[in-house]
């Protein structure tokens, strides 16, 4: 009897050693807690406040030779640590000075795979490593997670992986989304705590990008594009992968795979001031960066080179562009686009008769404005050396590539390549038909923004670029990254009186509404995108745009509701700038300057006018004394906006 006794508390120690062994990993601040379990599978969970935030989430990488990183795995080493360290971007879009404070956690396996785990004030972050001999085929990775009951969404409902990552965030119940409901990233999801959870990536290399499913009952997993087998081109621009290889990535045995990232916030403008994303890039590779100059942009494409006035036709020739050239000289703005139809279908080698390129850049030059090229990217790769080269002689200080609408593990390792192949001959690159931003632009500054974003562009072709999608943005897409969404319309229209026009669009939304997205949207290469006809005819709302920068020292968010308003101010130099805007609803804020340095300030102030609910266009502009002591009303008009400049006095 106590034989058996004995025998079976043996078992009972020995199965207890078989379980789950649980690490836990606390943020700096002490609010936000991730558990890590190692049995069957590696499984991980969130709280944030001591609130339940992500139930239960598992994490894998499936070989092809039939194992499973990351199941029913072995710890060899657990090593905890913490970093408190400053990162001074190349081009600080968001903050001049970037605090890199969390705890962390690494996990060896006997099978030659770790996962590392990054705990901050703002999310939460792991990634896989390996340290293996032979090269890796990853058939897939699971990427699972769930939230609590009565979670929802603010979803980026996709049709397939061929997506320009030009959505709409749908606010749903969480319970709604199932399998067949395939998003991209990033995703926002809320809890019934009212905690939000932006999922997102970083450092996508050498791999493709995770996007998701719906599975049930609040949980979603990570699903990825598969490794292109066969593909096929629709005209210049359109490369369909009509089969996929059995597998997702084809790989190095010894590398890091990319963060998977969770950014967490107990109040919607904390998501706005995080930059997470950002911080977990790797870091700049570029030796010398002295050279990149952010900036802003007369576009020609938006408005259809639309441009009146004037005594020769407007188009893609080289008296239009001149014209352009004029107009961001005399305004101080930093380039001018020349986007489609400036080259020869099927090389980006050769201009077309209008069109004298090195004329145009010498020109430029002159006046101290630089000449930026747009190109779809497989004819602009069919050529990449040649082009890049060639680009540098002419005198263009950058490029625009256009429609990837793809991010499986070849098109990924096109971006790296045309990063690095670009800033080797000192030109600028600007992703649009991209997918989301995923820490590139600290690898490779020159990538100084992209699209992946349901942008202005819209407007000329249907209806829903709306002040309620205008101010959802920056509590989604935005947060994973600078976003190339092309403001700037002169000719406004609230909502009855809006209809698109494709050569001659208008905005959705009041004046001052789209002026305040120079100071609300983040990209560090930001376009004018109207006429400059029309901006030449509404000069004193186009020299406070013009003197808005690209890039900033700091930001502070006053007032915010996803999907509703947002209200915030933003820093350099001395100098302060707050941007208000709202959706279909009037809106008043009470505006506390007590944020600011002690002291007096002039205030230049452009404000939704008394009739802008009737004809978006009318607002006032003001000029005023103000002090730190100070609290005033500000309105913004149905759709409207609100925007200022504050320098000491």
């Amino acid at each position: 009897m106590k034989r058996n006794f004995l025998f079976a508390l043996l078992c009972l120690f020995a199965a207890f050693n078989l379980s789950a062994k649980d690490y836990k990993v606390i943020s700096p601040d002490g609010r936000i807690a991730v558990t890590v379990s190692v049995a069957a599978d590696l499984t991980w969970s969130a709280t944030c406040n001591n609130l339940e935030t992500i139930v239960s989430a598992n994490a894998g990488l499936v070989l092809n030779d039939g194992r499973t990183l990351g199941k029913s795995e072995t710890v060899k080493k657990a090593v905890t640590g913490k970093s408190d360290n400053i990162i001074e971007p190349v081009v600080a879009y968001k903050r001049a000075v970037i605090e890199d404070k969390y705890n962390s956690l690494l996990l060896t396996f006997k099978s030659g795979a770790a996962v590392r785990f990054r705990v901050y004030n703002d999310g939460v972050a792991y990634r896989f490593e390996t340290s293996l001999k032979n090269d890796l085929i990853i058939k897939d990775e699971i990427a699972n997670f769930s939230f609590p009951a009565g979670s929802s969404a603010w979803y980026p409902l996709e049709e397939s992986f061929m997506s320009h990552n030009e959505r709409i965030f749908a606010f749903s119940s969480l319970d709604t989304i199932a399998d067949r409901h395939l998003a991209s990233l990033p995703a926002l999801f809320r809890t019934s705590s009212g905690i939000n959870v932006l999922v997102s990536e970083s450092d996508i290399e050498d791999y493709p990008g995770l996007w998701i499913r719906g599975a049930g009952s609040g949980r979603l997993r990570g699903v990825h594009p598969g490794y292109p087998e066969t593909e096929k081109l629709n005209r210049d621009r359109d490369m369909f992968v009509t089969k996929t290889k059995d597998y997702i990535a084809s790989t190095k045995g010894t590398r890091t795979f990319p963060w998977r990232v969770f950014i967490i916030a107990d109040n919607d403008g904390k998501l706005v001031e995080s930059d997470l994303v950002y911080r977990l890039g790797s870091p700049n590779r570029l030796a010398d960066s002295k050279w990149i100059k952010p900036g802003k942009v007369a576009w020609d494409w938006w408005n259809a080179s639309n441009i009146y006035g004037v005594d020769f036709r407007a188009g893609i020739n080289n008296d239009t562009y001149k014209y352009y050239i004029d107009f961001a000289s005399r305004n101080g703005l930093e380039y001018i686009i020349l986007d489609e139809g400036w080259y020869k279908p099927g090389t980006v080698l050769e201009s077309i008769p209008e069109i004298d390129i090195p004329e145009l850049c010498r020109y430029a030059e002159s006046k101290k404005v630089g000449v930026i090229l747009w190109v779809v990217w497989k004819t602009f790769l069919d050529k990449i050396d040649e082009a890049v080269a060639l680009y540098e002689k002419w005198g263009v200080k950058g490029v625009k590539v256009d429609f990837m609408q793809r991010d499986d593990q070849k098109m990924v390792n096109f971006y790296y390549e045309a990063a690095r192949k670009t800033a080797e001959h000192h030109l600028l690159i600007d992703f649009h038909g991209s997918y989301k931003p995923d820490g590139l632009n600290r690898t490779y500054p020159n990538a100084l923004t992209r699209e992946g974003v349901r942008g202005m562009e819209n407007d000329k072709w249907e209806r829903t670029i709306t002040p309620e999608h205008d101010v959802t943005l920056p509590f989604t897409r935005m947060v994973a990254g600078p976003m190339d969404f092309t403001p700037g319309a002169m000719i406004n229209m609230d909502r009855e009186n809006f209809n698109p026009q494709f050569t001659r669009p208008a905005s959705q939304g009041t004046r001052v509404h789209q002026m305040s997205m120079y100071v609300i949207y983040e990209s560090p290469l930001q376009m004018l995108s109207d006429s400059p006809s029309n901006y030449m005819k509404e000069q004193e709302c186009t020299d406070f745009i013009a003197k808005v920068p690209v890039v900033w020292d700091d930001i502070k968010v006053l007032a915010a509701k996803t999907g509703d308003y947002l209200l915030l101010a933003r820093r350099t130099g001395r100098e302060w700038y707050i941007g208000g805007m709202t959706d279909w609803n009037a809106r008043d804020f009470e505006l506390d300057l007590s944020f600011l340095p002690a002291g007096e300030y002039t205030m230049e102030i452009f404000q939704d006018g008394i009739n802008a609910d009737r004809h978006a266009q009318d607002y006032k502009h003001i000029k005023t004394n103000v002090r730190t002591e100070d609290k005033m009303t500000i309105h913004l008009a149905p759709g409207g906006g609100w925007v200022a400049r504050l320098s000491p006095r």
